[in-house]
């Protein structure tokens, strides 16, 4: 008998069906010579430090690293203890018995690393050592099925890609034991969290939240020129920007007195714009969260039943391309859309030409290929997960779809010796951009605007001139969209889609894993969603001011681990190196966090908030915070380079401003200055100067 062991039962019964498995028994189905079973997830993990003789959290055992680990199974907590879960017990009963009986056993777990480390924890916990293969492939439709049964491969090919999951999840247990029992006795009381990915993750939330917070806008001004030809209105932008009102106002003057704008200068040219790459698993959930506000999880837990319902291909996958024997099926499942309502228009009125080859690339394949559809026509959808199937769906018409081409063109005017310029975008083609009628950019250029025929020379009257009042702006706070990008790139700020998919194998966590990543730090309550801002607690905040300067929390260090365990997957690099490193710097981190001093809020001072009235402000030291998470008031201890004292912070918000305070330094002249530190209307903290200083009667932003 042969035994198949699958993840999930939805997928043992799909796999029972086509093997002939017909017949239900309690855990598992058999017939056709085959018993099918199921995992029903992680059913074994590594055991807690008790297992190995370590009682609570107390320094003297730290760093806390088992010469062998243990496996067992499932753990549910039940009171203060954890306990074996009763229904994984039973299945692994279930298991070990079908192996025994087995001659051959065929592994069905999802075809990646988590997949296999499933079963590879199983088939060890048991003690099995009867025979295995492996059944790989990317769709659960009855075809892929049979073709996958026909080219079974070797357990032993895998064994790679077992010593990376193997290592990742125990580096993930030696850095999130060690470090969370660290900064516990650190802090002296509660329970906190800290973790290989998750912190670095909870790092790069926290310092976008605070440089988004402590940034001082800067005002500028421009003009703004009204002019038209041929019928067209349009408006033209100086090319200079202004520092202050009276000489905008000035140069304005200049050109009104002008009268007209002369073209100096008009710049045409073509741009063919390639389409796009398929979706991998993180692209996916990047656009979701863009367009339909969906959580990664959200996303993720909708394309893994797309998959299971056999509509996709796997989801959980990191490469955004296929290979030339897939390219062969792509005709065919583009013609299975022509009844699709949303893309038949399009396919009937562009395929009949060859696909563009762009997305075609083996070398760029890994175990899985880009996220496509499959042959089965997708019906009885929830709304969701028509979003979701249609994502997929039109980003492969799009990714084997013409360029896209344009023409923009660029015009410099003259006025009165000012220099003004507008931009413009004509579509000729729209190629890819058509599947979804989106002509326009997703980000599209403010300063865009339609412009008439000109050349240079032309002459055109001035209807009207403004001047704009405009402020520089912040980075945005994070959304799980751009969390995943900077997950995906370790922090590094990459637009080039060619450089992003370089960087990969180096990013924070895997797609597979970075929508659990975050919602660690919501069920952590480190961070919580303000409409689709990600936005830190206060319970996050005080993690991250504890730990910003610790190697725990470095993002880029973080990416060569990652880098490390891809590199053990491809048989590149040897686990035990690995190990043997991640040992070594669980030790450094332990260190680091012992001899810090974490600062709670229960233990720091505090008062009433004068901007929401009903929250209290947290004084902590290097920054106040007001506890209540719709309000968001944050003042910095260091403004002018000036370390504010309890009692200057406290004035400050019980009063609503300091008494003067000296040795204040000028961020533009390196000069010390008197100053009161007050807030403004908006709660912003500003400079009020004393009687007789030069600067008297103004306020300026204190930066």
């Amino acid at each position: 008998m042969k035994v198949i062991i699958a993840e999930k039962p939805s997928v043992a019964r799909d796999i029972a069906r086509v093997v002939g498995a017909d017949s239900k028994n309690d855990g598992y189905l058999e017939g056709g010579g085959y018993a099918v079973t199921w995992a029903l997830g992680h059913l074994v993990g590594l055991a807690m430090p008790e297992a190995y003789g370590f009682t609570g959290f107390q320094r003297e055992n730290l760093p806390i690293l088992p010469k062998a680990f243990t496996l067992v199974p499932r753990q549910v907590k039940e009171g203060k203890e954890y306990k074996p879960d009763a229904g994984a017990l039973r299945q692994l009963k279930l298991i070990k018995e079908l192996f025994g009986r087995a001659d051959e056993i065929i592994v069905a777990t999802d075809a990646g690393r988590e997949g296999e480390l499933i079963f590879r924890y199983i088939y060890n916990y048991v003690g099995s050592r009867t025979p295995f293969r492996r059944l790989w492939i990317s769709s659960l439709t009855d075809r892929a099925i049979r073709e996958g049964f026909d080219t079974l491969r070797p357990g032993s090919e895998y064994d790679n890609l077992y010593q990376s999951a193997q290592a990742r999840s125990q580096a993930d247990w030696i850095v999130g034991i060690n470090a969370s029992q660290a900064l516990c006795i650190a802090a002296g009381s509660g329970v906190w969290s800290l973790g290989r990915v998750q912190t670095p993750t909870l790092a790069m939330i926290c310092s976008r939240y605070m440089e988004n917070k402590d940034f001082t806008p800067q005002t500028y001004f421009r003009l703004k020129a009204h002019t038209a030809k041929d019928a067209t209105a349009f408006a033209v932008l100086s090319v200079d920007k202004y520092d202050s009102r009276p000489v905008a106002d000035q140069t304005a003057a200049q050109v009104s007195a002008a009268g007209t704008l002369t073209v100096t200068a008009v710049e045409r040219k073509e741009v063919k714009q390639e389409p796009p790459l398929l979706y991998d698993l993180t692209a996916l959930q990047k656009d979701a969260n863009k367009r339909h506000g969906f959580s990664a999880d959200k996303t993720l837990t909708i394309a893994q039943g797309l998959y299971e319902s056999k509509f996709i291909s796997y989801p959980r996958t990191g490469s955004r391309y296929i290979s030339a024997d897939v390219l062969e099926e792509i005709p065919h499942l583009i013609a299975t859309l022509r009844v699709h309502p949303r893309f038949g228009t399009y396919i009937d009125g562009r395929f009949d030409t060859s696909l563009n080859s762009r997305p075609v690339d083996d070398s760029k394949v890994t175990d899985h290929h880009a996220l496509i559809i499959t042959e089965d026509p997708a019906t009885g959808l929830s709304a969701d997960q028509q979003l979701i199937y249609d994502m997929v769906a039109g980003r492969m018409l799009e990714a084997f779809g013409e360029r896209c081409i344009k023409e923009n063109t660029t015009v410099t005017l003259d006025a009165g010796g000012v220099h003004f310029s507008a931009k413009g975008s004509i579509m000729l083609h729209p190629g890819w951009r058509d599947v979804f009628g989106a002509t326009q950019e997703e980000t599209p250029d403010e300063e865009l605007t339609v412009l008439p025929d000109m050349a240079e020379g032309d002459i055109l009257a001035i209807r009207e001139t403004e001047v704009q009042q405009k402020q520089t702006k912040p980075k945005p706070l994070h959304t799980e969209a751009s969390l995943l990008s900077a997950m995906e790139s370790a922090g590094k700020e990459v637009e080039d889609e060619q450089e992003r998919e370089a960087m990969k194998e180096g990013g924070l966590g895997t797609p597979a894993t970075r929508a659990a990543i975050i919602e660690t730090l919501f069920a952590r309550e480190y961070i919580v969603r303000e409409k689709k801002a990600l936005v830190p607690t206060n319970k996050g905040l005080t993690v991250y001011l504890a730990v910003r300067d610790k190697k725990i929390a470095d993002v880029a260090m973080t990416g060569q681990w990652e880098y490390a365990l891809a590199k053990i997957g491809k048989g590149e690099m040897d686990a035990a190196t690995f190990h043997r490193s991640i040992e070594v710097y669980a030790a450094q981190i332990t260190s680091e966090l012992l001899d810090m001093t974490f600062e709670r809020p229960d233990n720091r001072q505090r008062c009433p908030c004068p901007k929401c009235k009903t929250g209290e402000v947290v004084i902590y030291n290097k920054v106040a915070k007001c506890g209540n998470e719709t309000c968001g008031l944050t003042v910095w201890r260091s403004i002018a380079k000036k370390e504010l004292s309890d009692t200057q912070l406290t004035q400050l918000l019980m009063n609503g401003k300091t008494a003067e305070i000296n040795g204040l330094v000028s961020s533009k002249t390196g000069k010390t200055f008197p100053a009161v530190v007050a807030f403004d209307a908006d709660y912003k903290t500003v400079f009020e100067f004393p009687d007789g200083y030069k600067k008297k009667g103004k306020k300026g932003k204190s930066g």
